[in-house]
Parts: C-alpha cells; sequence; structure tokens
C-alpha cells in the first residue's frame, strides 16, 4: 500500500512526502524510500534535488487508489475517484471505460475472497490505462478448482468462449469477455500466467510469465486495460458484434481460440482434448473455432467437434477460421461422415 499513498499524496506534499507517507502507513521511513527508488525508475515519480529533495509525478505516473474489499461498491469507486479524472475523455471511451473498470471491481469484490482491491489510473498520451488488482485466491486458481480443470491454463480457454462465471445465481459470466473486446488491449495476470486479448487483431494470447509488480505488491490478480482515446469504438456495437440477431441483445456468438486447449508442447488428437474446447459451448447458438497457431489436428479431435457434437446440437451453427489445409482436411472428414450419417441413419 505504500505505492498507493506515494502516488496519492506526492502533489500535495512534494517536500515531505517521505515523512508523511511512513506516518500514514506506520512504516520506517527507509522502507517508503525503497518504494520511492523503485517509483522512480518505473518513471512514475520524479526526484529533484538531494539534501532537501522535492518529489513529483513522473511522466508514466499512475493514480493508484486503495480500498478494503468488504463493504466496497464499483459504483462509488467510479463515481468518486475515477471518473473525476477523465472528464475530457469522448463519451464513447468514458462508457467503455466505466464499463470495465465497474465490471473488474464488481468481479473482484464478488470472487476474490480477498482483503484489498486497487485501482489505477493512467492517462498518458492519447492512452488511458486502467488496472483493477486484488490480493485474492487469483482468478484463474479459482477458476480451474471451479470447474475442476486439471491445469490452471485451461482456465484461459474457458474466459476466452465468454458465459463464464463461478457464481451463476448473481453473475452472467458477460464481463471479462465484452470487457476484453471493448479495450484496444485486456490483459490478467495470475498464478504466473498471463492472458492478453488484442482487440484490434482479434487475438488471445497465453503466456507463462513472472511478473514482478504481483510479487512487489503482493496482489494475486491484476486485469489491466488500455484504449485509445481517439477510439470509434462503441458499446453497443461490440454487444451487436456478439448477438443473436439486429433485433435481439442475446450473447448468442462466442470465438473459441482452440490453441489454449494445448498444454505445453502437445498436439490436439484426441477426444479429451476437443471436450476441452467443447466445455460450455452449448450456451451458443453460433460457435466460431479459431485455429490460428494450430498447425494440425487429428481424426478423433476433428470428429467429436465436427461430427458428434454437431449431431448432437443441430440448432448450433459451427464456423472454423485460420485453418491450415491439413486442419481443414481434418474438419473436412468429419464433417462428411456427419453428412453421410445424416443421410442414412441406419
Amino acid at each position: 500500500m505504500i505505492d498507493v499513498f506515494l502516488t496519492q499524496l506526492v502533489r500535495d506534499h512534494p517536500r515531505d512526502l517521505v515523512a508523511v507517507v511512513a506516518e500514514e502507513v506506520k512504516v520506517s521511513r527507509t522502507a517508503v524510500v525503497a518504494r520511492v527508488r523503485n517509483l522512480i525508475a518505473r518513471g512514475q515519480l520524479v526526484k529533484e534535488g538531494t539534501t532537501r529533495p522535492i518529489y513529483r509525478p513522473g511522466p508514466k505516473h499512475v493514480q493508484l487508489f486503495a480500498y478494503e474489499r468488504e463493504g466496497l461498491e464499483e459504483d462509488r469507486v467510479w463515481r468518486k475517484d475515477v471518473l473525476p479524472m477523465l472528464r475530457s475523455a469522448p463519451q464513447n471511451v468514458l462508457e467503455i471505460a466505466q464499463y470495465g473498470l465497474t465490471e473488474m471491481v464488481n468481479n473482484a469484490i464478488d470472487h476474490s475472497e480477498g482483503s484489498a482491491v486497487v485501482v489505477g489510473v493512467h492517462q498518458v498520451g492519447e492512452s488511458l490505462r486502467l488496472a483493477v488488482s486484488d490480493d485474492g485466491a487469483g482468478i484463474f486458481a479459482k477458476i480451474a478448482k471451479a470447474l475442476e480443470l486439471p491445469d490452471q491454463r485451461l482456465a484461459l480457454l474457458e474466459l476466452s468462449k465468454g458465459k463464464l462465471t463461478t457464481d451463476p445465481s448473481r453473475h452472467s459470466g458477460e464481463g471479462i469477455f465484452f470487457t476484453s473486446r471493448m479495450f484496444d488491449t485486456f490483459q490478467i495476470s495470475s498464478g504466473g500466467l498471463l492472458f492478453s486479448h488484442d482487440a484490434n487483431h482479434e487475438k488471445d494470447i497465453l503466456l507463462e510469465e513472472s511478473n514482478p509488480l504481483i510479487q512487489q505488491t503482493k496482489m494475486s490478480t491484476i486485469v489491466r486495460m488500455c484504449i485509445s482515446m481517439e477510439s470509434k469504438r462503441r458499446m453497443e456495437e461490440v454487444f451487436a458484434q456478439y448477438s443473436s440477431g439486429p433485433d435481439e441483445y442475446a450473447f448468442a456468438k462466442t470465438v473459441v481460440p482452440v490453441r489454449m486447449a494445448k498444454l505445453g508442447d502437445e498436439n490436439l488428437m484426441s477426444r479429451s482434448q476437443a471436450k476441452r474446447v467443447l466445455q460450455g459451448v452449448h450456451r451458443f447458438r453460433h460457435i466460431v473455432f479459431d485455429f490460428a497457431s494450430v498447425e494440425k489436428i487429428g481424426q478423433a479431435f476433428a470428429d467429436e467437434i465436427f461430427r458428434v457434437f454437431a449431431n448432437a446440437h443441430p440448432d448450433i451453427e459451427l464456423e472454423h477460421i485460420h485453418a491450415t489445409p491439413e486442419v481443414q482436411q481434418m474438419i473436412r472428414r468429419a464433417e462428411v461422415l456427419r453428412d453421410e450419417n445424416a443421410t442414412n441413419p441406419n
């Protein structure tokens, strides 16, 4: 929490920042000075002078707000602390920022099981960056436990599909999905894993990482969202892209990044792997399987999706994109067999 007080108080206490924060947080000045050096190295603070230094916000200054999770209300975070900093933002960007921030804060309140939530706001040039972090159980670990997944990496696949929630009575599971599509970039870091979505290129990325920010702040989950202040994207357009039709508003379409079903260097060959891909997708009317970065698949994998699942759910439209010729061949074999079965059921 030292960083939070340093970034919040630097403008009002440029000459006695270290002393004020040490008193506020009840830690030694040595501990505060160590955090000051870290923020200076990251460009969030600037130090002028040595004997009686003056501190100012740096070029990468992030305004941080810390809250106790218990009793926190996401609309108050937005209205009281964040909105006053964004008055100059265009209306469409402001609406996206409000949607994304309140959804992520609400997730931390309802699901993290932690004690603290920290919100960061950073406007640099024409980019608006928002962050929400908590010290709870860790989002990927919690999803893996709730869904009984054998590996936390598969939790990222479930997040990519949408409609994922560990508390269906209180949440639709749509918040993360739509937030990731509204911002230019959207990232979640937790448990040594990074999930990243690039809305401009419609691309999901899974990385294994050691995030020093998580280690330094003792936060278990950090969500980062970035959007250009010149963005023309509108919330309604994003919702419409995945709706059931021009006159309906149901979340009916999803894009499944098939490569996220891979664990390590394994190839996608088996029916059990296909079932990873298919988990939960029966809730949609239109499924797009994205085979980007998948060089080949097995006959059983393709058959499970494009024949077995297709036969069991004839009302669901299946589509595939970015498939290599080898992958297309396997898919087509499954589709031909499905059509033959439909023509000659006996």
